[in-house]
């Protein structure tokens, strides 16, 4: 491999001279950079990221760890990271945590040793419902700066990108609520998880607010099986006629177990369920779903953290970001 002490015998000139001439400084001569440059193409010259990273101190690389790859809004939320870190000039390391906690402080441990120069994370779910997050104050106090979005820990002092997971589904169930719906029923696979606990507080909000019913809660286990779980509640639970799912596949599950149970959808029962355009056509009729704009909640985080970063002698106060959903009618609710 060429380096710049070779470049520079072989030119007769500095070392320095070199390294100025490649990054283009005003202080070297247009024809003392043509030769470098023609020089280092000739010889494929690659600056050595290592030793540049260890002299200036940065890496203009971004620790990235989600807790599930197969989850379509984290991977959709890593794309929004990788192109926005694209576009500012830094690269991507990505952690999968398998929403384990000692998986998530192992990735921390590996990237905080001088491989990134800050951290975009979801939290996992584990260390939600152990509620530890020392492992986040310990590379905060490292100097290496996160930004969590979606699920987050409130208890960390850092940036933040989050939905409007209260309101959406405050919002959603006064929907339903419009429709005349009698009995509208919560569903659930994620309430160990800080947006399945505000998502549960929007809809419970809107129920009481609305003195005509209680709310009606369906939690699933990780250990159920989702689509019987769904499909006995359903059966057990005829007067039912709304469903507001806090997850991707639970509103999915229940407008096909509905049919499958010979209810028509949306004249029977309305779903409204937190799901991408991409998911909501595995439902038949498709499902009316809250849209999260994960690429815009990627880009925003990517934002954030190198803005901290280009910006961190300023030790400015930290900020939560709101990206607001939007509800995208489709034909599992009735038609205003």
């Amino acid at each position: 491999m060429v380096t710049l002490k070779q470049l520079a015998r072989e030119l007769n000139v500095s070392i320095s001279t070199v390294s100025k001439a490649l990054n283009n400084s005003e202080e070297i001569g247009e024809e003392t950079v043509r030769r470098v440059k023609e020089l280092a193409e000739l010889y494929n010259y690659k600056p050595n990221k290592v030793a540049l990273s260890l002299k200036q101190n940065k890496t203009k690389t971004i620790g990235v760890i989600i807790p599930n790859i197969l989850n379509h809004f984290l991977a959709k939320v890593l794309f929004g990271i990788e192109r926005e870190a694209t576009k500012l000039g830094y690269n991507i390391i990505t952690c999968i945590s398998n929403e384990s906690l000692e998986k998530e402080k192992e990735s921390l441990q590996i990237l905080a040793n001088g491989s990134v120069d800050g951290f975009i994370l979801a939290v996992a779910q584990e260390t939600q419902m152990k509620n530890e997050v020392d492992h986040f104050k310990k590379a905060i106090a490292q100097g290496l700066p996160i930004v969590m979005f979606d699920r987050v820990a409130h208890d960390v002092m850092c940036d933040k990108v989050i939905v409007d997971d209260f309101d959406a589904t405050y919002n959603a169930t006064k929907g339903l609520l419009a429709e005349n719906r009698k009995q509208i029923a919560f569903v659930s696979s994620i309430e160990d998880l800080s947006v399945g606990k505000l998502r549960e507080r929007g809809y419970v909000k809107a129920i009481l607010e609305n003195k005509k019913q209680d709310p009606i809660l369906l939690k699933i286990k990780k250990k159920d099986d989702h689509q019987k779980k769904i499909k006995s509640f359903l059966k057990k639970n005829k007067s039912v006629d709304g469903v507001i799912s806090a997850d991707s596949s639970s509103g999915i599950i229940a407008i096909n177990a509905a049919v499958n149970l010979g209810k028509k959808v949306p004249r029977d029962l309305s779903v409204i369920g937190f799901s991408s355009k991409s998911d909501a056509i595995h439902a038949f009729p498709r499902l009316t779903t809250i849209r999260q704009h994960a690429k815009a909640i990627g880009a925003e985080a990517a934002h954030m953290l190198i803005h901290r970063l280009q910006n961190i002698h300023l030790n400015e106060d930290v900020k939560t970001k709101i990206v607001k959903t939007s509800l995208v009618d489709n034909k599992s609710t009735k038609t205003k």
